[in-house]
């Protein structure tokens, strides 16, 4: 199946690990070019000179922290001095938290406002000028289920995971007119390198079994009682950058191994 994919300029945050370099992957295979952003550069760079490699494409790998003002400019300007704009963007970057809202400081809500929320807002502002002059383009957002059904231990993540949901559908509004089709995603357990390091750490004095805790955490949570792979998420996202997802604006899709509850 031709995606209308070959050719595209693609933006994704958070590119150089995870769900986010499975996406560019999955852009890449597509024959789209790549601008993958994260904050440590020799990873970064090394991911998008190997994507280049693999896929015969053109990518580029920028260090920036899109939880600032001034990493976001730094990013639209690389991809506008190499590609002269973006046709895709893929709102990534984020992490999870653990906190009470009883004791989390200031600091910390804000950090993690500006990392989820503006920088959805700064990138916006930032590619939407020059996909209007390309004819149009996608923006997807990656959220979490949390957003929706939270988890007791992060609230912050929770807030902040359902701020940008709804500013996807705002920006879904504003934009559809401009031929921009903006939508979300909320994923349920993915295989992140997070969440095994995060196993490993919980397990480390009790035999090390960070394997069967993940699969005690799907077994509660995921009725198909797995966790998802990068790239299973991946091919959702592909899909919803592509001309064969033409009628899809505004909305919020889960891809959650049926964790979702409510209706």
């Amino acid at each position: 199946m031709d995606l209308g994919l070959r050719g595209k300029v693609a933006i994704v945050t958070g590119g150089s690990v995870g769900i986010g370099l499975a996406v560019a992957e999955g852009l890449a295979a597509e024959g789209a070019h790549i601008a993958i952003a994260a904050r440590g550069a020799e990873r970064v760079e090394a991911e998008a000179a190997r994507i280049a490699r693999t896929f015969g494409v053109e990518a580029i790998g920028i260090a920036a922290d899109v939880g600032t003002a001034s990493g976001v400019d730094a990013l639209i300007a690389a991809v506008e001095a190499k590609f002269g704009g973006a046709d895709i963007l893929v709102n990534n970057a984020g992490t999870g938290s653990n906190e009470t809202v009883m004791e989390a400081s200031d600091d910390k809500w804000q950090s993690y406002w500006d990392l989820h929320v503006m920088a959805a807002v700064r990138l916006a502002r930032g590619v939407v000028p020059g996909m209007k002059r390309r004819g149009g383009g996608v923006i997807l957002h990656n959220a979490s289920i949390c957003a929706a059904q939270p988890l007791w231990y992060e609230p912050i993540y929770n807030v902040t995971k359902s701020a940008l949901m709804m500013f996807s559908k705002c920006l879904a509004t504003e934009l559809v007119g401009d031929g921009i089709r903006v939508n979300c995603v909320n994923p349920g357990l993915i295989l992140t390198p997070d969440w095994i390091k995060t196993a490993k750490q919980l397990t480390a004095e009790t035999g090390g079994d960070w394997e069967g805790y993940l699969q005690s955490v799907a077994d509660e949570h995921a009725p198909i009682k797995r966790f998802g792979t990068p790239e299973e998420l991946a091919h959702f996202f592909v899909f919803l950058c592509s001309d064969k997802a033409s009628y899809s604006v505004g909305s919020t899709y889960f891809v959650d191994g049926g964790m979702m509850k409510a209706l």
